[in-house]
């Protein structure tokens, strides 16, 4: 089922109509459908239901206290990478036992912040984590859950820049070193090992990966109780990919049956880490057609939204579709242009070459699946103010972070009085 959709001759969402909102918000804009997140959630957690699991939201895709905040009162627990995000979470009312605290580099500051807040589990990933978490949390007086999260070494055939399970990446541990790894933090009377952890990135649209990493997974944790450590929790982490260009990515709940399989297996309760599954179709960046301008080589579609409000065309070649927010006429007849914002680099771009009907100044365009990793990357490059972003329920409407002043983005600026 689509967020989106044509009534009357305008783009909807939901029931609230594209147009107005970038009337009365301006443009460029992001909204997101309440509707589409929770259903997606639902997916996870009817796919689930009955198990001994749990879903914790990867924030990173989406870190709106609006969302966040949805997907709590959902039940979800949620999936952080820094004292940023864990506070971010706890302000929207998470349960500290849902919280999981994975990352690559947790600074001593940090994981006493997590500790005090009573998160429920650590991914650690080196063996110098293990040391430093044990001693920040021997001088706090407490016994931190950990899982140590492993480097399966599969290739998960996405996006090198989202791959993080192979070796060569930055994240986890080798899978011949974990064992080692495990009894270190066993020894640390300050340190409960209690899960196997694992990310093989992001974007992922074949569920064989996910095979193979389980099943590297499965039979670390049967080694491990051989060696008297007893595993109680597998995390699988997320990574499954959404169809930016009308792919069809695998179903959750045949995702679900592989992971339950492996938790079953490895006699463990289930912990799935989704992120970009659940927010990435719901949410649409609005932006405004400034000017058409017809070049010997090129025709450019130059809108005033920017690199610096969606990355991930510039950053990872993402494709997104775009549509007209007034729906076509019939027999209206595409060409191929360049869609492109108005910051000073030849990367500032969301199209090349894309058939688009014909637009003119002071349409607005729709650019989908923009809902995961795109305010959240967003940036103030060429001293531009940050899109607002809207959460959209039925027939109504809320801005749910505003548009900053030009005054307060200057006004984060201290000039020195010696100046």
């Amino acid at each position: 089922m689509n967020d989106f959709v044509y009534k009357n001759g305008r783009l909807h969402a939901e029931g609230v109509d594209l147009a107005t909102i970038a009337e009365k918000v301006g443009t460029p804009v992001y909204v997101y459908s309440s509707s589409g997140i929770e259903r997606r959630y639902r997916e996870y957690a009817d796919a689930l239901a009955g198990t001994d699991s749990m879903v914790c939201y990867a924030m990173k895709a989406n870190d709106n206290q609006a969302v966040l905040s949805l997907l709590q009162k959902l039940g979800a627990g949620a999936d952080t990478v820094s004292e940023g995000e864990i506070r971010r979470a706890l302000a929207a009312g998470f349960d500290p036992k849902k919280i999981v605290y994975s990352g690559v580099g947790k600074s001593a500051e940090e994981m006493a912040f997590a500790l005090s807040a009573g998160i429920g589990e650590f991914n650690v990933e080196s063996d110098h984590e293990v040391d430093l978490l044990a001693d920040v949390a021997r001088q706090m007086g407490k016994r931190a859950k950990i899982a140590v999260r492993i480097n399966p070494d599969v290739d998960p055939k996405t996006h090198a820049k989202i791959t993080t399970g192979r070796k060569g990446n930055k994240f986890g541990i080798d899978l011949d070193q974990a064992m080692d790894v495990f009894k270190r933090a066993a020894k640390h009377g300050s340190l409960e090992p209690v899960g196997v952890a694992s990310h093989i990135g992001s974007q992922i649209t074949n569920l064989e990966p996910y095979r193979a990493a389980f099943a590297r997974m499965v039979d670390l944790v049967k080694a491990l109780r051989v060696e008297g450590i007893p595993i109680s929790v597998l995390d699988v982490g997320g990574g499954l990919g959404v169809g930016y260009t009308g792919e069809e990515p695998p179903k959750v709940a045949d995702y679900a049956k592989i992971a339950l399989d492996a938790a079953k297996d490895a006699g463990c309760k289930l912990v799935l880490e989704p992120g970009r599954r659940l927010v990435a179709e719901s949410g649409v960046f609005l932006t405004k057609v400034l000017f058409v301008k017809e070049g010997s080589a090129k025709t450019f579609v130059i809108v005033d939204g920017a690199m610096n409000d969606l990355i991930r065309p510039t950053l990872y070649e993402a494709h997104h579709p775009i549509v007209t927010v007034a729906e076509p006429k019939p027999g209206a007849k595409a060409r191929p242009v360049d869609v492109v914002g108005p910051i000073c680099e030849s990367g500032d771009f969301f199209a090349k070459d894309r058939d688009l009907t014909p637009v003119g100044a002071g349409d607005i365009l729709a650019i989908t699946h923009a809902g995961a990793y795109g305010a959240v990357m967003a940036s103030s490059y060429n001293a531009r103010r940050l899109a607002p972003e809207v959460l959209v329920r039925g027939h109504q409407f809320a801005v749910v972070r505003p548009r900053p002043s030009f005054e307060d983005l200057i006004g984060r600026d201290r000039v020195p009085d010696w100046l």
